[in-house]
């Protein structure tokens, strides 16, 4: 019996890690980002396309603010991938910017069980003309966690 009590034990801490990696990622819900910036997506359809809202918290004219559609695609639906992969474009609804933002990302599921969205983006403002191209692109981060399950 002496014996078999290590092996138990080991088995119980490999089953129980096993249990939380598996754990999914679902992408539908309510988000907030580390800027405190909140968006919306509705349910993946079966082909991957993916609809929602994005209510920023940083801009240059806050009064300004307006909750913004967003369209994305998640990747990964047929093969069992628990963390997938997803893409969304965010088409700002403001007359005080003519930018669009791109955000790409994984979903993941963290050593605690919580849901995190890891994402990198890209925003593209208006260039009056060609010469001042080069600095209309912003890239940055951010990490959005779960507001409350769906």
């Amino acid at each position: 019996m002496g014996q078999a009590t290590p092996f138990l034990l080991v088995l119980s801490l490999a089953l129980g890690a096993h249990g939380l990696s598996a754990q999914k990622c679902v992408l539908a819900g309510d988000w907030q980002n580390d800027l405190g910036s909140n968006m919306t997506i509705s349910p993946v359809d079966e082909k991957g396309n993916f609809t929602g809202t994005y209510n920023t918290s940083v801009a240059t004219i806050p009064s300004k603010i307006q909750t913004s559609p967003l369209q994305g695609f998640q990747k990964n639906l047929t093969a069992p991938i628990r963390q997938p992969t997803f893409g969304f474009t965010v088409n700002w609804n403001t007359s005080e910017a003519n930018s669009i933002t791109v955000f790409t990302g994984q979903c993941f599921v963290d050593k605690t069980g919580k849901e995190v969205l890891k994402t990198v983006w890209l925003l593209r403002l208006h260039a009056n003309n060609i010469e001042n191209y080069w600095n209309a692109t912003l890239v940055g981060t951010n990490d959005f966690h779960r507001l409350k399950k769906q």
